[in-house]
């Protein structure tokens, strides 16, 4: 039985640690140093418990022995640190991180090492490049790559339309940095809440923006073998315009300890959500312009008895099937890999990742 240790007792922490669980395959244990989030999750009875301050790299580096992987579900400042911890016990390492120059660093880190480092692991970045790259892989030539994804409060009530339903550093980090794209086949920054579209889906209208992080490294790859591409956060309408009144009127964007406080203290957390997924190729194959997309819809359901969010589901999903896919050999490699070495149908038939299959 594989022996896995999970940095983080948060929402998605949590979800994954049940995952694990319920799979019967994995000895997990979870880590953090809030007491009352390891409360909450001994209610699962799915991991062994321990409280560690993850930023005391000695006292973490004794829990981590012996384990085989590390998963981070911490906020992405303090996953450099866990990756060196990662490399120092031999242990691979896996993170939901979004943020750019995290993922950067911990590339650099994962040189050499003994086990695999993937870090973005999540949903956007994370499952969103596997089914690019999988569209991508479709055609002779691709002229425009598109990835839209959205988590979204199903009943939404206020005028944000919004609620929070993960990370809220992780959500204002996405907001205010500068964003990576392709055009005309060049990698260009781009500046997070532009480049403003409107579309319908089943019926619903949406928006969708700039947003950071979310394209993961398919820029590090795909730059020169496609003319554009573009990476967005989907919302309900009116939620963009709200924002940069926020962050650029009001000036929250240079104070965003501040913003975090507001959002924490006036938008209720919701496990009504629904996670939307739109990925949408053009370009030509045999000769013939061709446009095929990956629409995909997730909402929350029951696991281990217990009802969960379609962004922990979703997240939790795709940390865990990744980890699963290298641990049992499915996923060959060492030092950094990339989501888009995982392929699309593997992940779909993946015990995990199954949760994105519908």
């Amino acid at each position: 039985m594989k022996k896995v240790l999970i940095l983080g007792a948060g929402k998605i922490g949590r979800m994954a640690a049940v995952m694990l669980r319920e799979s019967g395959e994995y000895d997990v244990t979870l880590a953090d140093s809030n007491g009352h989030m390891l409360e909450i999750c001994a209610k699962d009875n799915a991991a062994t418990l321990v409280n560690v301050d993850v930023t005391n790299e000695a006292a973490l580096t004794e829990i981590a022995n012996g384990h085989d992987a590390i998963l981070s579900t911490c906020p992405f400042y303090l996953n450099v640190a866990i990756a060196r911890v990662a490399r120092t016990v031999g242990a691979s390492y896996f993170d939901v991180t979004e943020d750019v120059e995290t993922t950067r660093a911990i590339r650099e880190i994962a040189q050499d090492a003994a086990g695999a480092f993937v870090p973005q692991c999540g949903l956007a970045p994370g499952f969103i490049s596997i089914a690019a790259h999988d569209l991508f892989k479709r055609f002779d030539t691709v002229q425009n790559l598109r990835l839209r994804v959205g988590a979204l409060p199903q009943n939404p009530t206020n005028r944000l339309k919004y609620n929070l339903t993960w990370s809220t550093d992780g959500l204002i980090n996405e907001y205010l940095n500068p964003c990576e794209a392709i055009h005309k086949g060049k990698r260009i920054e781009v500046l997070p809440l532009e480049g403003y579209e409107r579309f319908t889906l089943d019926g619903t209208e949406y928006e969708a923006f700039n947003t950071s992080g979310g394209v993961g490294a398919l820029c590090d790859m795909l730059e020169g073998k496609v003319d554009n591409l573009d990476y967005k956060t989907v919302r309900y309408p009116g939620h963009q315009e709200i924002l940069k009144i926020l962050i650029e009127d009001l000036g929250l964007g240079k104070r965003p300890d501040l913003m975090k406080e507001i959002f924490e203290k006036s938008l209720p957390i919701t496990s009504q959500d629904v996670i939307v997924i739109f990925a949408d190729a053009i370009g030509l194959r045999d000769g013939e312009l061709c446009e095929e997309n990956f629409i995909r819809k997730v909402h929350g359901t029951a696991i281990g008895g217990k009802n969960w969010s379609a962004i922990q589901i979703t997240t939790s999903a795709g940390l865990c099937a990744v980890m699963d896919m290298v641990l049992t050999g499915k996923l060959a490699g060492k030092g950094y890999l990339r989501q888009e070495q995982v392929a699309l149908d593997d992940f779909l038939t993946n015990r995990f990742g199954r949760y994105y299959a519908s």
